[in-house]
């Protein structure tokens, strides 16, 4: 799932954002208002993560600008002013969710997993398809009871075929959600981790639509 990070403190960028790859999250991370504004409308985020006090347009006008076209993508602010008056200042431009400074990783992250749930098929931490049971919180994928071990890139790969479980998904697609901006990808990065994933899975749980993509079948 790819996420849109505009933060300009450095320390907090680096730190959010090796958190959230850790998690399975492609992140890219811009320091500007004018760079997060040509950034979605380059290519729409499934999240945007927005700081409020940046060096040349303020969030909030920055969230105003974005909502004007594209009034369904999640953005929460993150902020360090965290007065009543500045949070629903922040809500009524269109934020789905504050979080003031400083904040604990984990609650980002479990309000990360809220609007993961608002964007997927799938409304639970636990997703599954047939023999197959992919935890979105511990991160473990099991086989029936036995659990599988996987790199993190297969874990965001599969994770990101069984939430779109009947809907196939380019190849395209899946290089966003795996990879951030200026990661090296190799031609054939996606179709070397199906291969993998289908080692340990079984070998028709994936299955390729020639000239399109990949998908894995609704349970």
């Amino acid at each position: 799932m790819p996420i849109l990070l505009v933060e300009d403190d450095d320390d907090l960028a680096v730190g959010l954002k090796t958190a959230l790859q850790n998690e399975g999250f492609a992140v890219n991370r811009v320091a500007l208002g004018r760079d997060a504004l040509g950034a979605v409308a380059a290519a729409v985020p499934d999240i945007v993560i927005l700081d409020i006090g940046l060096p040349d347009i303020d969030g909030l006008t920055v969230l105003q600008r974005i909502r004007k076209t594209l009034p369904d993508l999640p953005v929460i602010i993150l902020t360090a002013r965290a007065t009543l008056d500045d949070k629903v200042a922040g809500l009524d431009c269109g934020a789905d969710d504050y979080l003031a400074k400083p904040f604990e990783t984990e609650e980002l992250l479990a309000r990360l997993r809220v609007m993961q749930r608002r964007l997927s098929t799938v409304k639970s931490n636990e997703i599954e398809i047939g023999p197959v049971t992919l935890d979105t919180v511990t991160q473990d994928v099991r086989i029936g009871t036995e659990r599988v071990e996987l790199a993190r890139r297969e874990y965001m790969l599969l994770k990101a075929l069984m939430e779109n479980a009947g809907r196939v998904q380019t190849r395209e697609a899946l290089e966003d959600r795996l990879y951030s901006w200026g990661e090296e990808i190799a031609s054939n990065a996606v179709e070397v981790h199906i291969h993998h994933l289908r080692k340990k899975l079984a070998p028709d749980f994936i299955k390729t639509v020639r000239g399109v993509g990949y998908v894995i079948d609704k349970a």
